[in-house]
C-alpha cells in the first residue's frame, strides 16, 4: 500500500512493531546536515496521517542505505522492537544483500573482501586505509558474480559489517567500481545514479519471532540493469 502522495512512500509491509518500506535513490535514510527530504521523515508523516496520531511519533531508525542507493529498507515502531533489531545488527542475524553492476568482473568471480576504511568528513570521502590509522574501522563483504554482459558484471553482495560507502570503496579498492560511481572511480555516468540496490533484507521479527524476508528487485527496464536478467539470477537455485 502506498500514501496518498503515492510518490512519498511505498510501504512492503507493517504491524504495530515495524514498518518496511522502499527507499527511493537519491533520498537520505534519515535528516541529515543538507536539510533535504528524507526517509525517516515521510515514515513519521505517514504514520500520523494513516493513524490520526497526536503530537510526535516515534520510528526508529534500525539501519541506513547510503543516499544514492535504492532498495528495503525497515523502520521500528516502538522503541522496543528498535532494540531487539539493533542487538540482530550486532549479533550478524540481520541479513543485508544488495545487487550492484560492477566496471568489469572480478577476479576471481566470488570471495570475501575485508578492509579497513576512514571516512573524512569534510568532503564526504571514504578511503582505505591500514588498521593502525586512527579512526579505522573494519568492513567486511562476501561478493558473487551473478551474469556478466559486455564490460560489465552483475554481482550480489552481502554485508557483514555497515559502513559508509562500504561496498563502493571495496569494490573500487579491486578496481571494479559501482557503474556510474564517478566519486570512486568509475569511467561511465548515469545521470546521477549508481547500479547500487539493496534487494533483499531478512531478520528475526522483534515480538513474533518469525523468519522474515523482503525482497525489492532494481528497475529492469532502466540502464545498466536492462542488460542482465535480473528477475531470473534472483531465483532461489
Amino acid at each position: 500500500m502506498t500514501t496518498k502522495a503515492e510518490d512519498k512512500l511505498t510501504v512492503l509491509f507493517e504491524d504495530n512493531h515495524i514498518i518496511v518500506v522502499f527507499k527511493p535513490q537519491n533520498v537520505a535514510s534519515c535528516p541529515d546536515e543538507s536539510g533535504d527530504d528524507n526517509l525517516l521523515d515521510r515514515v513519521k508523516g505517514y504514520v500520523k496521517e494513516a493513524y490520526n496520531k497526536q503530537g510526535n511519533v516515534f520510528i526508529g531508525l534500525v539501519h541506513r542505505l547510503d543516499r544514492p542507493t535504492g532498495g528495503v529498507i525497515v523502520f521500528a515502531k516502538t522503541s522496543k522492537a528498535a532494540g531487539r533489531l539493533s542487538e540482530q545488527m550486532k549479533t550478524g542475524d540481520f541479513d543485508k544483500r544488495y545487487l550492484a553492476v560492477l566496471n568489469g568482473a572480478p577476479s576471481p568471480e566470488s570471495g570475501t573482501l575485508v578492509n579497513y576504511l576512514k571516512k573524512n568528513t569534510v568532503n564526504n570521502m571514504v578511503y582505505l586505509c591500514t588498521q593502525a590509522t586512527d579512526g579505522a574501522k573494519m568492513a567486511s563483504l562476501d561478493y558473487r558474480v551473478l551474469q556478466k554482459a559486455e564490460k560489465f558484471a552483475l554481482a550480489e553482495l552481502k554485508l557483514h559489517t555497515g559502513r559508509s560507502h562500504q561496498i563502493r570503496v571495496q569494490m573500487a579498492g579491486i578496481a571494479h567500481p559501482v557503474y556510474g560511481d564517478m566519486r570512486y572511480g568509475s569511467e561511465y555516468a548515469q545521470k546521477g545514479k549508481l547500479a547500487l540496490w539493496a534487494y533483499s533484507l531478512s531478520f528475526t521479527h522483534p515480538v513474533t519471532k518469525e523468519r522474515m524476508k523482503f525482497i525489492c528487485e532494481p528497475p529492469e527496464d532502466e540502464h545498466p540493469w536492462n542488460k542482465f536478467d535480473v528477475v531470473s539470477q534472483l531465483r532461489p537455485r
